[in-house]
Order: structure tokens, then C-alpha cells, then sequence
């Protein structure tokens, strides 16, 4: 596996823009691909210090694209940046040029740890014709408990989202798009949570929201809190759930 630290300039940010990309050496051309998210308080290098996420993936040969979008929630913020459009768009049109990924949908993916396992599935469930498979560990899946005046992240939450009592009902909310989903390419979406995290409660009411909506949905747990021991443990599952042929 290659390890890249890279910077150039963003047009959709307007300004330099650095993320982390690890790519197999042994496949010339259409490189199956996972865009791995960071948490809110991480950045783009937590993935590669504190898990063995790169032995992962070269076990299964896939490359992985760490983006940097600070406290954004993925989102193209009310105050702040355009930080969803700029992964989803620019950074997956950027990548496959620059590295030769595979343009094909199903060897799309996008995974993440908790506001990026929120970020993976509001990504999944939005842009449904490039992505075919997500992954959410201890992900922030009922953001409209949190992203409020109440809440737990009152500053980031009003920055990104704006001053609402409420997501539920938009297409910020994981929640309401696997309910109102019309798409007609559903993608598969992994989920796990440690049953000692504080968002286990946000998890279960994800997997319930998604029972019976005819998605391709696999949910596992296991003891564990909010912390790295449990990423790293179920990131090398997803990255399975991913690659596995069907």
C-alpha cells in the first residue's frame, strides 16, 4: 500500500484543502474505493493513527480517501462551508482522476465513526447513484437530538444546520431519508454500536426507523463505548460488508 498526504486547492471550499489516501500498489486501474470519514472531534489523519484500518484495507484491496471537513457534520453549512458538496462531488471527481479509482458505483463506498458514521449514511441514502454501500460506527443517527438549541452540540449544531428546533422532516436527518427513500437503487448499509456508547440509543432507533423499508441493512453490536478499541475491531468488518460478492 501507498500512503499519501495531499493538498490542493479547492474550488467548491476556496481554499487549500488536505486529506490522506492509501492505495494499493498492485491494481493499475479501477481501484474499489472507500471515502472513510472522521469523527467531530478528529481530523484526517485520526483513521490512520489510532486503527489498523490500512492493513485492512490492503487485506481486502481497496484504496481509502480520508477527507478533512473540521465540525462540519458533512454538511454545506448555514454558516460555514460547503464541506457536502465538496466530498460527495469535488474530492470523489478529484480522487478518481488523480488516482485512477473505479468510476463504477458498485465499488463506491463511504464509512465513518460517529458524526462521520452519520456524514456516511446521509451521503449513502442522498447520493445514491455514486455510492452502493455505507458504514456507520457509534454513528449520530438521531441528529435532531443533538442538533439543537438543547442539545449537545449547541455551537457546531447552529454553525452547520442553523437556528431550528428541529432536522426531523429533512434531508439532514438519516432518519427521515430512510422513511421518505425513492431512489431507485437502495444502497447496503452496515451498522454497529457499542452497547456502552452514549449514542446506543441514537443506533436502535436508526435500526428501527429502517425495519421493513427494503433495505439491505446489517446491524451488529458488541461491548464498548465511544472508543477506538470498537472502531478499529468493526471498520475491518465493514470493510468486508463492503467487499464481499454477493
Amino acid at each position: 500500500m501507498a500512503f499519501f498526504n495531499c493538498y490542493y486547492k479547492s474550488e467548491t471550499l476556496g481554499q487549500d484543502v488536505c486529506f490522506n489516501a492509501v492505495i494499493p500498489e498492485n491494481c493499475a486501474d479501477n481501484i474499489k474505493t472507500v471515502y472513510l470519514l472522521h469523527g467531530l472531534s478528529d481530523n484526517h489523519t485520526s483513521w490512520e493513527r489510532r486503527s489498523s484500518v490500512e492493513r485492512y484495507a490492503q487485506n481486502a484491496g481497496v484504496a481509502l480517501i480520508m477527507p478533512n471537513v473540521d465540525r462540519s457534520f458533512y454538511t454545506d453549512m448555514k454558516y460555514g462551508r460547503n464541506f457536502y458538496t465538496f466530498v460527495t462531488k469535488e474530492l470523489v471527481d478529484y480522487t478518481r482522476k488523480v488516482f485512477r479509482l473505479s468510476k463504477k458505483r458498485e465499488d463506491t463506498f463511504v464509512a465513518g465513526l460517529s458524526m462521520g458514521g452519520y456524514g456516511a449514511f446521509k451521503i449513502a441514502l442522498r447520493e445514491y447513484e455514486t455510492f452502493s454501500a455505507a458504514a456507520s460506527l457509534s454513528g449520530v443517527l438521531d441528529i435532531s437530538s443533538h442538533a439543537n438549541p438543547s442539545g449537545n452540540w449547541q455551537i457546531d449544531a447552529f454553525l452547520a444546520f442553523g437556528d431550528g428546533d428541529t432536522l426531523e422532516g429533512t434531508n439532514e436527518s438519516v432518519i427521515t431519508l430512510v422513511k421518505n427513500f425513492k431512489g431507485d437503487k437502495k444502497p447496503r448499509l452496515y451498522q454497529a454500536c457499542g452497547t456502552e456508547d452514549f449514542l446506543y440509543e441514537d443506533n436502535q432507533k436508526f435500526r428501527e426507523a429502517i425495519k421493513g423499508r427494503g433495505f439491505e441493512h446489517f446491524y451488529e453490536e458488541g461491548s464498548g463505548g465511544h472508543e477506538w478499541n470498537f472502531w478499529d475491531k468493526y471498520i475491518e468488518r465493514a470493510i468486508k460488508f463492503f467487499t464481499d460478492e454477493k
